[in-house]
């Protein structure tokens, strides 16, 4: 065929092909028009999953009568002006082709009102055929109402799914915007019945609420909230526990300056920072927020918005991975008060003799096999002291003095470690959290110490490609870092000499080749750092006391101590829970107390 233009229609039905894949996607574009429109509340009505109908009407700016047609018109937008708008888009949408593309492919009306007087106007197209501007009553405010989505291209229609199944996009979709856009109210209704009703959240209450309904109320009560700035970057939102995981990945929200985004770099630092205490095959869960200069990231990197290109990937990456790194750690119990204050508090020096747990490490006491020598009239002193301060909690725990991990009572099958605190029953897997204290002192020992460099009796070769010899070039002081001696001996080869001496037993040609992997993709690379952990939690775990093993009352607290004291003691190396609590309440509901 001979070289010729498109008809507009044409043209439409091509970028809806790209931008309108379901319903849902209908939704999302016009959701964000709403947003970019300043609006505070948006009400939706769906039928029939979103293919017969979906109408949404918001109380934004609303549009004047002589740019109606204008919306309508293929890359028509009031965001963009220059090219330095789009450097740094700020708005949702952009580009200009989403209502003409969804006018393509459905029959739209649009009404809008820009003015406080009532007095609408309407604009209608049906498959790309307009029709006139009329005078219609509208509130302040527009509504655009898509009705037979793809009646006109039934090839479309085919590859839709059920009513049941594409309405549940839509739901997810509106969930995802409002985690996004707390100052918004949103107002969900499916065949005429109401599904979901979000109030707008203008207080951290409010906003912990939002959450609550959108994510569950098992997620904010194992979450977290934080809000870190630095460097530019800021990152806020909430992170559940290592212990509350999912089987899916369905419960990771991600928003880059408001923009609900699926990227593989922020994906891998949060999956990072999680490693050392989620269980293997288990998914976190979060609502993170990262904003940053909109000049710093590209959101033009895909048709669909889903994606988007940092400039500065290595620093948001370790950003990230460094702030959630370190929330993680402080998850420990007793955030709200130190476990060294506690002492103090309850003269806990007097009561027992407190010494190191014992840990089989070079430098470090080893309580354990010394047994305690705490006297049979001390241990029952302290017998005593502990039941005071157990059974009769009342000054101490209304002042809010215990420790968080209580006082231990027994120990179980040798096994557990029963604990009393002032919410009710602890129980502790002893193996457990000495496996974690263990292995944070390790870690610890070998980050104080000088990295250890074995070199090569017999320099290893490796074929590599162009790009990742280039940046063994580029990458020497980081290789350094990592102990590793890299050179690059050809084009597309490069030697190594030298690797850090606690891996000289692993396979140095995987190890090196999962480093180039990582150094090209995210511009860092912690599989030293994972290799060398993986070594120091078998010898944590090989080192740690183990079952069967009879500890003294002394002990027992001793071990609480020190889980108070240890990052990440929730969790051991392998990700199982170290300790549970188990309230009052609970425990009344299980004998039936009360009713």
């Amino acid at each position: 065929m001979p070289i010729r233009e498109l008809s507009p229609h044409l043209i439409n039905q091509i970028a809806a092909g790209e931008v309108i894949e379901r319903p849902a996607s209908v939704v999302k574009e016009l959701l964000e028009n709403s947003l970019d429109a300043g609006a505070r509340t948006i009400w939706l009505d769906v039928e029939q999953g979103g293919v017969k109908r979906i109408k949404i009407r918001d109380d934004g700016t609303g549009i004047p009568k002589d740019e109606l047609k204008l919306a309508l018109s293929r890359h028509a937008t009031s965001k963009i002006n220059s090219l330095d708008d789009l450097e740094q888009v700020r708005s949702l949408g952009f580009r200009g082709e989403a209502l003409p593309s969804i006018a393509s492919v459905s029959r739209l009306q649009l009404t809008s009102t820009a003015d406080q007087n009532g007095s609408g106007w309407r604009y209608e197209i049906n498959a790309g055929e307009a029709g006139d501007v009329q005078p219609h009553p509208h509130p302040h405010g527009t509504t655009i109402d898509v009705a037979d989505l793809f009646y006109n291209i039934p090839a479309r229609r085919k590859f839709l799914r059920t009513e049941r199944t594409e309405y549940s996009h839509i739901e997810q979709l509106v969930r995802r915007l409002a985690l996004s856009h707390f100052d918004t109210a949103f107002e969900l209704r499916h065949n005429q019945r109401q599904s979901m009703r979000l109030p707008a959240a203008e207080s951290a209450e409010a906003m912990t609420q939002r959450v609550a309904e959108v994510c569950g109320k098992a997620f904010i009560e194992q979450s977290i909230f934080f809000d870190e700035s630095n460097a530019g970057l800021r990152l806020w939102g909430w992170i559940a526990q290592p212990g509350f995981s999912r089987s899916q990945a369905d419960m990771q929200y991600f928003y880059v300056n408001g923009r609900a985004v699926r990227d593989k770099l922020v994906i891998h630092a949060v999956r990072q920072a999680y490693q050392d205490v989620l269980y293997h095959g288990r998914q976190p869960a979060y609502v993170l927020n990262l904003e940053l200069d909109p000049r710093l990231v590209d959101v033009n990197a895909h048709p669909a918005k889903t994606e988007v290109r940092f400039r500065e990937t290595r620093l948001v990456h370790d950003y990230v991975f460094r702030t959630l790194q370190r929330v993680i750690a402080e998850l420990r119990p007793g955030e709200q008060t130190a476990p060294s204050e506690f002492s103090d508090k309850l003269k806990l020096d007097q009561l027992f003799e407190q010494k190191n747990v014992n840990l089989p490490i070079p430098g470090y006491p080893t309580a354990f096999e010394q047994r305690s020598s705490v006297s049979v009239k001390e241990q029952l002193a302290g017998y005593a002291a502990m039941a005071e301060a157990a059974a009769g909690l009342s000054p101490a725990a209304e002042a809010g003095l215990l420790p968080p991990l209580g006082f231990a009572l027994a120990q179980l099958h040798g096994i557990y470690i029963l604990a009393q605190n002032a919410a009710g029953m602890v129980l502790v897997d002893m193996h457990a959290a000495h496996e974690r204290i263990t292995y944070e002192r390790l870690k610890t020992g070998y980050d104080a110490a000088d990295l250890k460099v074995q070199p090569l009796l017999v320099p290893l070769q490796l074929n590599v490609s162009v790009r990742e010899a280039e940046r063994v070039e580029q990458e020497q002081t980081l290789l350094a870092e990592l102990g590793l001696q890299l050179d690059r001996s050809g084009p597309e080869k490069i030697t190594l000499r030298a690797l850090p001496a606690i891996l000289k037993n692993d396979n140095a040609e995987t190890l090196v080749r999962d480093v180039m992997a990582d150094l090209v993709t995210h511009g860092e690379s912690t599989k030293i750092e994972e290799a060398r952990n993986e070594i120091l939690s078998t010898m944590a775990c090989h080192g740690s006391v183990r079952a069967n093993r009879s500890l003294t009352i002394p002990e027992m607290n001793t071990l609480l101590r020190d889980m108070e004291r240890t990052e990440r003691s929730g969790q051991c190396n392998h990700g199982r829970p170290t300790w549970l609590q188990f309230s009052i309440e609970q425990l009344d509901k299980l004998f039936l107390r009360g009713r």
